[in-house]
This record gives C-alpha cells, sequence and structure tokens, in this order.
C-alpha cells in the first residue's frame, strides 16, 4: 500500500543491495543521505551567489517561480526547441580537443523523443552508436513550455559530447586487449557519474554563456543531489510522494512537470537515481588528487584519457 521499497518483503534489505549495486560502493542509504544533504547545502550557495549578482528583487522561491513562469526562458514551439538544441551540439563539438586526446569514429546525431512515448518519458536520453549507424540524442520536444531554455547547454552537453556520446563510443571502440566485460557492460554509476562530471567540467569551456545558463547547470547539478535525498528518503525513510515533489520543487529550477515525472521514475526504478552524484563525486575527486599531486604537471587531457581508456569500471 506505500510506495517505497522497503515496505515489501525483505525490503530494506533489497534497497541496501540495490543501493551497492547501483552505485558500486558499499555506502549506506542513510550515509547516501547524509552525502546529498550535504551537496545540497554547497550547490545552493553557488545559486544564491546567481541570484545575488543579477540583482534579484526577492528570496529563492520566487527566483525559482520567476524561471518556471516567464514566457523568456521557453520556446512556444516544438521546431524552435530542437533548433536550439541541434545549434549547441555543433557549439560544443569543436571545443573538445582542448580537453580531450581522444575521439570516437563514431558520429552522433541529435532527434526528437518519439510523439507517442514523449508524455511519458525523461527529458533526454543517449542511444549509443553500432556498427554502421550513429549514436543518438533523443530530445523530448513534447510541452516545449515545459522545457526551459537555460537547460538546453547542460543536456546536450551530458546526453552528447563530452558526455554519453563520447563516454559510451570511446568504450565501444577500445582495443580488444580490455576485457570484453569492460567493453560492453554498463555501470550506471561510472557512465552517469562521467555525463554529470561532463556538465561542470564543460563550465572551464565557457559554454554557460549567460547567468541563467550557469544556473541551469547548478539547477541540474542539485536534482542529482536531490536523487540522493528524495530516493533513500521514499525507499529507506518512509517519505510520500508528495514530500519527494515538494522537495524537488523546492530546491530544483525544474518545472513542475519534470519534477512530477521525474518522482514517478524513482519510485518505480529504486536506487539508479543515486548513481549520478556518486560517480561524478568520485571522479572529481580523482582529478582534484591528481592537480594535487602533479601540480604544473597536470594535463587535463591526460587525466580524462586515463579515466575513459580502462572501459566501464567500478568507482
Amino acid at each position: 500500500e506505500s510506495i517505497g521499497i522497503k515496505d515489501v518483503p525483505n525490503g530494506k534489505s533489497w534497497y541496501e543491495d540495490l543501493a551497492s549495486y547501483h552505485t558500486t560502493t558499499k555506502l549506506s542509504p542513510d550515509e547516501i543521505h547524509a552525502i546529498g544533504l550535504k551537496e545540497i547545502k554547497r550547490i545552493r550557495q553557488e545559486m544564491e551567489t546567481i541570484i545575488s549578482d543579477l540583482e534579484w528583487d526577492g528570496d529563492f522561491q520566487s527566483f525559482l517561480n520567476y524561471l518556471r513562469t516567464s514566457p523568456r526562458f521557453y520556446y512556444d514551439n516544438p521546431e524552435d526547441l530542437f533548433n536550439a538544441y541541434l545549434i549547441m551540439a555543433k557549439t560544443i563539438d569543436p571545443l573538445l580537443p582542448k580537453i580531450f586526446k581522444v575521439f570516437p569514429r563514431a558520429p552522433y546525431g541529435v532527434i526528437p523523443i518519439p510523439a507517442e512515448s514523449a508524455p511519458y518519458t525523461t527529458t533526454a536520453y543517449y542511444n549509443s552508436a553500432s556498427q554502421g549507424k550513429p549514436g543518438y540524442f533523443y530530445a523530448n520536444l513534447y510541452k516545449p513550455e515545459s522545457r526551459p531554455k537555460y537547460e538546453i547547454p547542460v543536456l546536450t552537453v551530458h546526453e552528447a559530447v563530452p558526455g554519453h556520446h563520447l563516454q559510451f563510443s570511446l568504450n565501444n571502440e577500445l582495443p580488444e586487449t580490455i576485457p570484453s566485460f569492460r567493453r560492453k557492460l554498463y555501470l550506471s554509476a561510472y557512465g552517469e557519474g562521467w555525463g554529470l562530471y561532463s556538465e561542470y567540467l564543460v563550465d572551464e569551456m565557457n559554454i554557460y554563456t549567460t547567468p541563467y545558463e550557469k544556473f541551469g547547470q547548478l539547477t541540474y547539478e542539485m536534482w542529482r543531489a536531490c536523487r540522493l535525498v528524495v530516493d533513500t528518503g521514499v525507499h529507506a525513510k518512509g517519505w510520500t510522494r508528495k514530500q519527494m515533489i515538494d522537495y524537488m520543487a523546492k530546491n530544483t529550477a525544474l518545472s513542475i512537470y519534470e519534477v512530477t515525472t521525474e518522482t514517478d521514475r524513482y519510485i518505480s526504478w529504486p536506487g539508479q537515481a543515486l548513481s549520478y552524484k556518486i560517480g561524478e563525486i568520485k571522479i572529481r575527486e580523482l582529478r582534484k588528487r591528481a592537480e594535487a599531486a602533479l601540480g604544473d604537471k597536470f594535463d587535463i587531457r591526460e587525466f580524462h584519457e586515463v579515466i575513459l581508456e580502462e572501459g566501464t569500471v567500478t568507482l
């Protein structure tokens, strides 16, 4: 009768196992919940700085409401939204050699999520390239009035390059000296951790050109931090669906439509949403360690090669 997996037979142990599987760590649900709260506090401070710099005359919630309701942040038709994704993808492509040494042979395209499934699915997703076929970044064009312009850069980065397309395709093209399971297996903590790290990474490439686009990147990072709290909240701590929706709406600039569809995703797929932030934290931790150890000899292109050249590995 409840929505949390903890209330099915052996549900507490089952969720602990799912959290371990999806993060490839031994972190407990309580530890993950605490990490989420800590990250939310840090990201909120960065968001507040942007709001202050914009000289917004109001509080945090009124700024989020402005982002959700002002027509300036939305296209009024699917065609313009789709063209914006295409332009963003081709804006990013030529900047990649600054931070990567090796590139996949497989190209990628941007196409709409099929109309029959778009109302019931997430904001975007990626389908990887296969022999003779490109990879595709699928963008959801349903209800363009619920899909903010300030999310376009960060979403394109995550699903296309340097996010999923770059990582998936390089993984598929690794030499056969790498064991086949590391070339073909997918682990969410590694793949989604890389996708979220990519959102942070391109800030150094000046992809986010306005304060609102930078806020969009932060709201996506905040969204993934909130996942640590609401996923563990519903499946380990007895949260209700309304608690989840309210928490996401309070802390992110996602539209209420997106908040609702995402909430239902976490309810129906326990533990998977934990993988993004836990994976990204690990990659950023490794980078910080490398920068400290190497000093002036640190090369971001070499670091990314080390992260990607081993194939799919646990954190």
